[in-house]
């Protein structure tokens, strides 16, 4: 059986000198998904000299996000990442694994081949519930930094989110844990 390549990021030197922005765009899409805000603000800062300052550049620019987007754009970069539980066929192979599919579904990039290695049904009814509900109090994607915890130990943690959060709170932890999202994906990547 042929496996495809696991994903892998340009040469930083590569990013600062000889990118296009489709390049640069696809490399930073690895990392933060395609937030076409983030990846404009970067792209103008460059050069970078190493993946993690390029990071810590959208740390800082994700830290004061009124001063620096606008209200669509926030939402933009917010809605970037994939839903918790989305369909596999919508998700980048880091989100994949990422979700709890297993390296072999990732690296297939596979649609409804791919079977989460950890999850029921009951799990996936539960998340695309709390999905919806998410979304309609707040106008945007729920954002976690799973860090390799199941899904179904994502459940109470979106449960106290609605409960208990505000829409700003809300943005402002979906932006921080993409910057932890970013961090763990370049650590995975083995760069820098």
């Amino acid at each position: 059986m042929m496996h495809a390549a696991p994903p892998s990021l340009p040469s930083i030197e590569f990013i600062n000198t000889q990118a296009t922005l489709k390049d640069f765009s696809e490399a930073v899409t690895l990392l933060f998904e395609p937030a076409p805000p983030i990846v404009k603000h970067l792209y103008a800062k460059r050069p970078y000299p190493t993946y993690s300052a390029l990071i810590d550049e959208t740390s800082a620019f994700l830290a004061t996000p009124d001063k620096n987007l606008t209200l669509e754009e926030q939402l933009d970069v917010i809605n970037a990442h994939p839903r918790i539980g989305a369909a596999k066929a919508n998700l980048s192979a880091l989100s994949l694994i990422e979700q709890g599919y297993t390296a072999e579904d990732a690296a297939k990039k596979v649609d409804e081949t791919a079977t989460p290695s950890t999850d029921d049904a009951v799990t996936q009814a539960t998340l695309k519930k709390l999905n919806e509900e998410y979304e309609a109090k707040y106008g945007f994607k729920f954002v976690v930094f799973v860090n390799g915890r199941p899904r179904n130990v994502i459940i109470p943690v979106m449960e106290e989110r609605i409960a208990n959060s505000t829409k700003e709170q809300e943005m402002k932890t979906a932006m921080t844990d993409m910057v932890l999202i970013a961090r763990d994906r370049l650590k995975k990547l083995n760069v820098d």
